[in-house]
């Protein structure tokens, strides 16, 4: 079990806002439209807090930098894609264990602030997404 696992120490970003194709109804294919996500990775802070060093944490600046641009190029019809394809990115690329993404398309409903999805994913997921493309 990592260190990070055992800390519960997370770090997240909250209210990181994109513009993207999504949607499945014919005008959502033609039209960015803003998607709003909070996302909550682990993290160990003791050894960062101890050298003071981003080095030595998750940044979360590359992180919003990769999700932004992961997000404005991509063109998916479902919030659920989008979430799931995000996770598994952030879980590759920044080598987390797991990672938590809240999704959500202000306005999508009439009467209703916002929908969306929460979802969690792991290593596990990462692995059978591998093996499923094989």
């Amino acid at each position: 079990m990592t260190s990070a696992l055992i800390s519960g120490d997370r770090i997240f970003l909250r209210g990181l806002a994109a513009e993207c194709i999504i949607g499945f109804i014919e005008w959502e294919r033609r039209v960015k439209q803003t998607v709003v996500l909070d996302l909550e990775l682990p993290v160990d802070c003791r050894r960062a807090a101890a050298t003071d060093d981003v080095a030595d944490t998750v940044d979360y600046k590359r992180v919003a930098k990769r999700v932004l641009t992961y997000i404005e190029a991509s063109e998916f019809k479902l919030v659920e894609t989008l979430a799931h394809r995000l996770a598994l990115l952030l879980l590759e690329e920044f080598g987390v264990e797991w990672v938590r993404v809240s999704l959500n398309k202000p306005g999508a409903i009439r009467n209703s602030r916002d929908v969306g999805v929460v979802i969690e994913r792991s290593r596990a997921d990462l692995t059978a997404a591998a093996a499923a493309r094989l």
